[in-house]
């Protein structure tokens, strides 16, 4: 069998003739040429038998490694001129628009990037992160199912921060499917809007409940008139309960501080080692964590009154509480924190009053933290292992790569199942 026979078998790309295979010392270099004779335009589908002229050097793609080496494609391109984008060199079949890498490479670093390290891809495929990031946010847009923003009833919107200096993404979920089906850099009403309009009218008038948190960006969109109106706004346990937890963590913090003013330093140092037996729950706490917990609750004092407010509220959104059991129990601790004197659950009390309603509505229609949480941590683990990125582009490609309606498959499962 000659030797390009044996590459084209081996190769299995799309649309390519195997003129040649060079050995280097680092790199085997494949030359190739296109099978079709009409010039294709890579921005659009405009075809045509006539060349501009043919490109002065050649064009190469990093393909799949071959063994320890390298594998380089290159190939001689022509160019055509599209009456849409003007003068372009002709599309391949085997790459995407813009890379120096085959779709079947790509298809393995973005495999990679959903399911592991930074430094493990980088030192496996060895490419630097930045270029992950460009990859994945091409196969992300190729890959995306067009048709995910139909038949959406049930969705929520949340920010996650991706950089430091209050950066944020905005994520639009799908409660019904438990995945991401649209993001843009950017939160509050502004953002909202941005979804709302590529969402339209009649598919907008389609929703039946928004969760969100507490603030009042994504409300106020969605309750614009040409939006969703008709939505019910449904406020997830889970902010609910996070707002607490920052309360008791604000009381801590107080509470702290006026150790050290008071000149107990020893005192100061020991409460500071308290903070994460106060802010977990108390099944996930480590042996240690639970000694300072029960000191705590001997040593009793307006902490532990923070704590114990904090877990109530957490008990009240427990699986299995019917309606009418929760909106007795949220009635009796808003009553609770109003009158603790401790001004940050007094805060809190005032924030659930207002928004009282949004809590019970998700309860009834059963958007519950347990719906959303394991998406929600997803998400964050997502965003830390992105961290380095230096485009909201690349981050939000890897969250909608990894939880969005996206059906990855390696470079062998697609050739097998085209």
């Amino acid at each position: 069998m000659r030797v390009s026979t044996a590459f084209s078998r081996l190769l299995r790309l799309e649309g390519v003739w195997v003129r040649g295979v060079r050995f280097e010392p680092d790199r085997v270099v494949v030359r190739v040429a296109l099978r079709r004779r009409r010039l294709v335009c890579p921005e659009c589908s405009f075809s045509t038998p006539h060349r501009h002229d043919i490109r002065p050097v050649l064009s190469a793609w990093r393909h799949l490694d071959l063994g320890v080496w390298r594998l380089e494609i290159r190939a001689q391109l022509r160019r055509l001129s599209c009456p849409v984008h003007g003068v372009r060199t002709e599309g391949v079949p085997f790459a995407r628009m813009g890379s120096d890498f085959t779709k079947d490479f790509e298809r393995l670093v973005a495999y990679l990037a959903s399911r592991t390290d930074k430094s493990t891809i980088c030192r496996l495929v060895r490419i630097n992160w930045r270029t992950v990031g460009r990859i994945i946010e091409r196969v992300s847009r190729d890959e995306l199912d067009p048709r995910r923003l139909d038949e959406l009833f049930d969705i929520g919107i949340d920010e996650v921060s991706w950089r430091k200096q209050h950066r944020y993404l905005t994520l639009v979920c799908d409660h019904q499917r438990r995945k991401v089906v649209w993001g843009t850099e950017g939160a509050g009403e502004k953002a909202a809007d941005e979804f709302f309009g590529e969402l339209g009218a009649e598919r907008s008038a389609e929703l039946r409940a928004i969760s969100m948190d507490m603030g009042p960006g994504y409300a106020k969109s969605a309750r614009k008139k040409e939006h969703a109106p008709q939505a019910t706004i449904c406020i997830d346990s889970y902010h609910v309960v996070a707002l607490a937890t920052k309360a008791l963590d604000e009381v801590r913090r107080d509470y702290w501080n006026e150790l050290r003013t008071l000149g107990d330093q020893q005192a100061a140092r020991r409460f500071k080692d308290a903070r994460w037996a106060l802010l977990k729950n108390p099944e996930n706490l480590t042996a240690k964590q639970a000694v300072t917990y029960r000191k705590l609750k001997r040593a009793g004092g307006r902490v532990w009154r923070a704590y114990t407010l904090k877990e109530a509220l957490r008990a009240i959104f427990t699986a299995g509480l019917e309606l009418d059991d929760v909106t007795v129990l949220i009635d009796r601790f808003i009553s609770r924190a109003t009158r603790s004197r401790l001004e940050p659950f007094v805060r809190l009390a005032k924030t659930i009053t207002k928004h009282r309603e949004g809590i019970l509505a998700a309860i009834r229609l059963g958007i519950t933290q347990g719906r959303t949480e394991a998406l929600n941590n997803k998400v964050r683990l997502i965003t830390r292992r992105a961290y380095g990125f230096h485009s909201a582009k690349a981050a939000l490609a890897l969250v909608l790569l990894t939880c969005g309606p996206i059906d990855l498959t390696l470079p062998h499962e697609f050739h097998l199942h085209p």
